[in-house]
C-alpha cells in the first residue's frame, strides 16, 4: 500500500461507483435493442459493448444505419426513466461535500458520453462539486487508456503521485496504471468484482463507509466537515 498521506487531487469514475446507474443503462440498451434488434439482450451482452461512449456502443450493437435517431430515443429514455432507475449510493453525497471543504480538487473521468453525463449530473445535482469532468467523448483512447487521468491531472498541474484514482472497474485500475497514479478499487456494485480483485489495486474498499472513514484520517488536519 502507498505510503501518501493526502492526495491533491481524486477523479472518480462514475456507473457503479457514484451513481447505481447499472439497470438504467441495461434498460436504456435493451429499449434499443428491441426497437432496432427484435431482441433482449442479457446484461453480460450488454457489458461486451461497454467501453467507448454509448454512441459508439449503440453504433456497435445496431449499424450505423439508424443511429442518430436511436441515440435521440437512447438519450430520450436515459432522461426519462432515470429517477426511476438510478440513484446515487448512499454516503457519496457526504464524502463529495467533505472533499470539498477540505479544498480536494475533485474530478470526474467516466466512460460515458457527455450527453448522460451531464443528465446524471444535473439530475443528482452534484454537478457543483466537480473541478473539472472528462467523458468519453473528451479522449481519443477511452479506459483502459490513461488519457483521461493524464489530461486532469495536466489541467491541474499536478504530478501522478498527487493524484488517486477511484473506480469499480478492471478499467479504472488499467487507467490508473498507465497515467502512473495510485488507484482505489471500490466493489460495492462493480460488475466485474472478480477480476477487480485479481488486480491487486492500492486500496480496496467493500462499502462507502470504509471509503469515506479512510478519506477522514487522510484529511483529518485540514479543513472541516461542513
Amino acid at each position: 500500500m502507498p505510503n501518501r498521506t493526502e492526495y491533491k487531487c481524486i477523479i472518480f469514475d462514475m456507473d457503479g461507483t457514484l451513481t447505481q446507474t447499472n439497470q438504467l443503462i441495461y434498460d436504456a440498451f435493451n429499449h434499443i435493442a428491441e426497437r432496432y434488434l427484435h431482441k433482449r439482450l442479457t446484461p453480460q451482452e450488454i457489458i461486451a459493448y461497454f467501453g467507448p461512449p454509448e454512441k459508439d456502443a449503440v453504433q456497435n450493437m445496431i449499424g450505423p444505419e439508424h443511429i442518430d435517431e436511436a441515440m435521440a430515443e437512447y438519450y430520450r429514455f436515459y432522461n426519462d426513466r432515470h429517477d426511476a432507475l438510478a440513484s446515487l449510493y448512499p454516503g457519496i453525497i457526504d464524502i463529495l461535500r467533505f472533499l470539498h471543504a477540505h479544498n480536494v480538487l475533485v474530478a470526474l473521468c467516466t466512460g460515458k458520453g457527455r450527453t448522460t453525463t451531464d443528465i446524471s449530473l444535473e439530475l443528482f445535482e452534484i454537478e457543483r462539486y466537480f473541478d473539472i469532468t472528462i467523458t468519453g467523448d473528451d479522449v481519443e483512447e477511452f479506459k483502459p487508456s490513461g488519457e483521461g487521468i493524464r489530461a486532469i491531472t495536466a489541467r491541474f498541474g499536478l504530478l501522478p503521485e498527487q493524484v488517486l484514482m477511484v473506480g469499480d472497474a478492471v478499467a479504472d485500475v488499467l487507467a490508473a496504471r498507465d497515467a502512473g497514479t495510485d488507484v482505489a478499487s471500490v466493489v460495492w456494485d462493480s460488475y466485474g468484482k472478480a477480476d477487480v480483485l485479481h488486480l491487486n489495486a492500492d486500496y480496496l474498499f467493500e462499502n462507502v463507509d470504509a471509503f469515506f472513514a479512510w478519506l477522514k484520517s487522510l484529511y483529518s488536519q485540514s479543513g472541516d466537515d461542513r
